[in-house]
């Protein structure tokens, strides 16, 4: 094992507002000596070195924590863990905040997800799966099913493979264009067909070294792209942390019901999960149940629940990653957050990219931190280079979430982004 000491250099994987955060909360810790990110993007620069690699190529990203001499690499998005970069790094010997391909099935393969939740009797909702060669058994299934109906993509979407069809007909139509390839090609070829579950929906995100584990705030993701919870489903356009709906008595029940059966279940059958942990939870009555796994941080709720935590991330992070976390630690978070996403207009369809964006540093002024999640620098301006854009956040340590959200939106009006949206309602919820 190493040991944890004021020379720690880091290197992040990715380039969204998800890293951006994660580079500003390790930045803050006493322990750090060097912090790099791969891509990165203009705002991660104030914070780490970029350096421009191929992060789906585990070779590649091997040799780049070798050259740098990387004492421990945090991967952010799913794609490179279900390609096993997690998986070469260790074999390398080199230290990394998340898990191994098999272990991290619980993300991209949601009908392995759902079959390991039926085994280990996790609560979830009433689910069967179909591949391409079923189509007609998943049509005559659909039109014997209680409306709406639930519809995932198995693989990897980026937070876009699931439909709640109001109609039969819908439903139908939705299954046929997923098992087709025409939607979402090779993620889309199994799909899972489930019950619609009711209540209020709340994240958790759990630190394992596979054995012990923390919990940080619970947080509420808004997944639809309009104000009352309407449209298409998105990657999330805004968060707020932590979420009332997760009293004391509910974590409780997550942890015995949920995060141990987990932790547990994927140790017994080989497939030790070391990382992050996001629990994505619908809730009624108190009693939780699983929506999905992801098997790294959330985003936004990652940029709401970094900024209340008063631990040393990087600190949680190493132990996990050596195996080496106090199961006693006392990890505490102080008061709320909130951010909005400013997306580009036509997500989460087609959007255009390159738009100029201007009025963060006055944003800024006004209290938030405004995380870049899909920009870039060109010829001395920055530009809009993706879908979600932007993550306005802001915290505040009294716990008044009305000044939050004040501050928030305040902030969104001092930034000049043509064609950006925003919902107008995040945080409702939690008022």
């Amino acid at each position: 094992m190493k040991d944890f000491d004021t020379n720690i250099s880091v290197l992040i994987l990715g380039s969204g507002g998800r890293e951006h955060a994660l580079a500003w909360k390790i930045s803050q810790s006493n322990k750090l000596k060097k912090l790099y990110c791969s891509p990165g993007n203009p705002g991660i620069s104030k914070y780490a070195e970029l350096i421009s690699i191929n992060i789906e190529n585990p070779q590649e990203v091997v040799e780049l924590s070798k050259k740098l001499g990387i004492d421990l690499v945090v991967i952010g998005p799913e794609t490179p863990l279900s390609l096993g970069v997690a998986d070469e790094l260790r074999k390398e010997g080199i230290l990394v905040f998340g898990p191994n391909k098999s272990a991290a099935r619980l993300e991209w393969d949601k009908s392995f997800s759902k079959d390991f939740m039926f085994r280990n009797s996790i609560p979830t909702a009433k689910s069967k799966t179909f591949s391409s060669a079923d189509i007609d058994d998943a049509i005559i299934y659909l039109q014997n099913h209680k409306l709406p109906v639930v519809i995932k993509a198995s693989g990897l979407a980026a937070g876009k493979g699931v439909v709640i069809a109001q109609s039969t007909l819908e439903a139908i139509y939705t299954v046929k264009d997923m098992l087709t390839g025409s939607v979402f090609g090779e993620a889309g070829e199994v799909v899972v067909i489930e019950e619609f579950m009711t209540g209020e929906e709340a994240s958790i995100f759990v630190i394992t070294d596979g054995d012990n584990y923390v919990t940080l705030a619970s947080a509420q993701d808004h997944k639809r792209v309009g104000d009352g919870d309407t449209g298409l489903n998105t990657g999330g356009m805004g968060a707020y942390a932590p979420a009332p709906i997760v009293t004391q008595s509910v974590l409780e029940k997550i942890k015995l019901d949920i995060i141990e059966p987990v932790i547990k279940g994927m140790r017994n059958e080989g497939n030790i999960y070391v990382g992050c942990l996001y629990v994505g939870l619908m809730i009624e009555d108190e009693i939780p149940r699983v929506v999905e796994f992801n098997c790294r941080f959330g985003d936004p709720e990652t940029q709401v629940v970094l900024p209340i935590l008063d631990n040393d991330l990087l600190e949680l992070f190493f132990h996990a990653a050596n195996c080496s976390l106090n199961p006693n630690i006392n990890v505490t978070s102080t008061g709320v957050a909130a951010s909005v996403v400013i997306a580009s207009i036509g997500y989460p369809g087609e959007y255009t990219k390159g738009i100029v964006i201007t009025g963060i540093e006055k944003a800024e002024k006004l209290g938030a931190i405004v995380f870049q999640a899909g920009t870039k620098n060109e010829k001395g301006l920055l530009l809009s280079n993706g879908g979600r854009v932007l993550n306005v956040t802001a915290f505040n340590k009294n716990s008044d979430l009305n000044i939050v959200l004040e501050t928030v939106y305040n902030a969104i009006s001092e930034i000049n982004f043509e064609g950006g949206f925003y919902r107008k309602d995040i945080g409702s919820k939690g008022l």
